[in-house]
């Protein structure tokens, strides 16, 4: 089934042709057809090939055609089939199948055009996802990873005619392509430290390369992961990403574009094994940016800006475990915040469609009684990301914590308040929305009532994944051997293990970090929901909280430091430079140039004596000249 891969991303890009250039003439039954049965028959595939590589570890690589042929550099179009490729294949596929099923009943107030418009982005946005997770060489890997670049441009500027959304997806592409340069200059690097950008060819190599050339490679390579997977600096073009359809967000949080940077890191987990100083920025990084995102959540009032950051604070995560050497704990963590984070965003999006795109939580409350499917599978989505057992977020979040613990006790304790954090302000969330009374008008009152079923359906689906997910990760403090996803994984970072440094931690140590964690969570879960459900805040924040609800001011700091005065050098040069200096002079020269021959026409003049005045005037200034040579 390998061999039919190419299958996977062909789906969905038949399905963008056809949706696309069918827009005009296609309806919205059969337009939500297409777009989702293209992405299903990819889940089909995938789970086919899934099943196969669960019996075969080695990677099976499908060359499509030659890409780039010289003598020198020999990059072929192909698809590298392993344990990993085929994981991330299933998540894309089924969430983004889950996704585009709940968008045909969300965007259903669409014209008919707009419709097919959306669905063939949606589907363009897959099949990017999908060739950048099943490329066998970075250059494959990099032309998805500015497919996707270019459909979270499309998306999130869906409703192009609205400025402010026109900005976001212009921030987004900006912010993304500054890290790209980084990821491109890496690549380069790659090609001549080993003279091929193939997995297959570069990985076997990496330890016979010196550690300054792999730190510089992996150092670029995680410049383009900061910008496509939102980490300090270039974390501020997510949350402003909320300007497209509630579903696009979910799709590009859960199942798409910021997974890209763990991926690729996970992917090339040899070159930052044997590259330790990348490896500590990755995980100081990561961890600075999930506290800070997290603070930022705190007093947000947007419920999809407190959804924003809260991705943007677990993907901090997930670099944390990725710099701390938990590859396969980053890559769990990635499956199950693809389902409980589509879940929230989905139950979100089912909110702002009952209360008619209201999304200001201070004007919400008690709509768990009004919407019972969404008020309760959304409550799963909290208890997950909070990290409360048995569901997923625990197994995977405390995976990361241990292995932060083994690194360095400072990572596990702060990353341990990040959790706290994360707890506190998805049950403020949770409560000012779902618990005590209704605070919205008086006509958004009359007309509560509970998503369709179209809407209702995934968020059930997500809801039982996010529940269960975890226990594919069961570590081996409750039984040995029981790591179902780590025995999976283990053929992909075998030869990191081999050159990583073992930090094992006690079982006795491990129960002592895990009671205590999930102790002070379960607490800050109780007061929050307690308090934010009698007492739900209702106006502006002030003092400290101020300073979080305008996100510590960094895209003013941005702003002031950066756009600024970048316009204001525009400006100089447009006037003096472009306008004075190269208009100036070329205009210069076609207006002398006009001139002269406005004054030469008057030689011209029809006149015999005139003629005859300048033949004798030049027949003496050619006998003086004669006289003279």
């Amino acid at each position: 089934m390998s061999k039919l891969v190419y299958l996977v991303p062909l789906f969905p890009l038949v399905g963008f042709l056809i949706n696309g250039l069918g827009r005009k003439q296609l309806g919205k039954s059969l337009t939500a057809l297409i777009g989702s049965g293209a992405v299903l028959a990819s889940f089909v595939v995938s789970w086919l090939i899934f099943n196969e590589t669960r019996a075969e570890s080695s990677p099976v690589i499908v060359t499509l055609f030659d890409f780039i042929k010289t003598a020198t550099v020999d990059i072929p179009f192909a698809f590298q089939v392993d344990r990993l490729s085929a994981l991330f294949l299933l998540v894309i596929t089924g969430v983004g199948f889950l996704i585009h099923v709940y968008s045909a009943s969300y965007m259903h107030e669409e014209s008919n055009e707009h419709y097919a418009r959306y669905f063939s982005y949606l589907n363009l946005f897959v099949f990017s996802m999908l060739l950048l997770v099943l490329g066998a060489n970075y250059l494959i890997l990099f032309i998805g990873w500015e497919g996707v670049g270019l459909c979270s441009y499309l998306l999130i500027g869906y409703w192009f005619k609205n400025h402010e959304y026109g900005n976001a997806a212009r921030k987004a592409f900006v912010m993304n392509r500054i890290g790209d340069l980084g990821f491109l200059l890496g690549l380069f690097f790659i090609l001549q430290q080993f003279g091929s950008l193939t997995f297959t060819t570069v990985f076997p190599q990496a330890g016979s390369a010196g550690t300054g050339m792999l730190t510089l490679i992996t150092l670029l390579l995680f410049i383009g992961a900061t910008g496509k997977s939102a980490q300090i600096p270039l974390y501020t073009w997510l949350p402003d990403a909320m300007a497209g359809p509630t579903p696009v967000s979910a799709l590009i949080h859960a199942a798409t574009m910021v997974t890209a940077g763990i991926y690729m890191i996970a992917r090339s987990n040899i070159l930052y094994t044997l590259a330790p100083a990348s490896q500590t920025v990755v995980a100081i990084t990561g961890l600075a940016t999930a506290l800070l995102a997290a603070t930022i959540a705190l007093k947000q009032n947007d419920i999809k800006k407190v959804l924003a950051y809260s991705t943007v604070s677990q993907l901090g995560y997930m670099f944390l475990g990725l710099g701390v050497g938990a590859f396969t704990g980053a890559v769990f963590h990635v499956i199950t915040h693809a389902f409980f984070k589509a879940l929230l965003f989905l139950g979100a999006g089912s909110v702002i469609h009952a209360l008619h795109h209201e999304q200001d939580i201070r004007r919400m409350g008690g709509l768990g009684g009004k919407m019972p499917v969404t008020h309760w599978t959304f409550l799963a989505g909290c208890i997950a990301i909070a990290g409360i057992p048995p569901f997923s977020g625990f197994f995977s979040k405390d995976e990361i914590l241990m292995h932060a613990f083994a690194a360095h006790p400072l990572y596990y304790v702060l990353g341990l308040v990040g959790a706290l954090l994360t707890a506190f302000y998805m049950f403020r969330l949770y409560a000012m929305t779902f618990r005590g009374s209704f605070r919205g008008t008086q006509e958004q009152a009359q007309h509560l009532h509970e998503s369709p079923r179209a809407m209702t359906l995934p968020l059930v689906v997500l809801a039982v994944l996010a529940v269960v997910a975890g226990f594919a990760g069961i570590p081996a403090l409750f039984a040995a051997d029981a790591h179902w996803l780590q025995n999976y994984l283990a053929p992909v970072f075998a030869e990191s293990a081999t050159y990583a440094t073992a930090h094992d931690v006690a079982h006795s140590t491990e129960w002592i970090l895990l009671a205590v964690s999930v102790a002070l969570i379960l607490a800050v879960v109780a007061y929050a929901w307690n308090r934010f459900s009698k007492q739900p805040e209702t106006g502006e924040a002030s003092g400290f909280g101020r300073l979080l609800a305008q996100k510590w001011y960094v895209d003013e700091l941005y702003d002031t430091i950066i756009t600024k005065p970048l316009n204001g050098f525009a400006r100089f040069s447009n006037r003096f430079v472009e306008k004075s200096g190269i208009d100036g002079v070329v205009n210069g020269v076609g207006k002398t140039v006009l001139w002269g021959g406005r004054q030469l026409r008057l030689l011209q003049s029809g006149q015999v004596g005139s003629y005859v005045l300048w033949m004798v005037l030049g027949l003496l200034l050619f006998l003086v000249l004669s006289i003279s040579f």
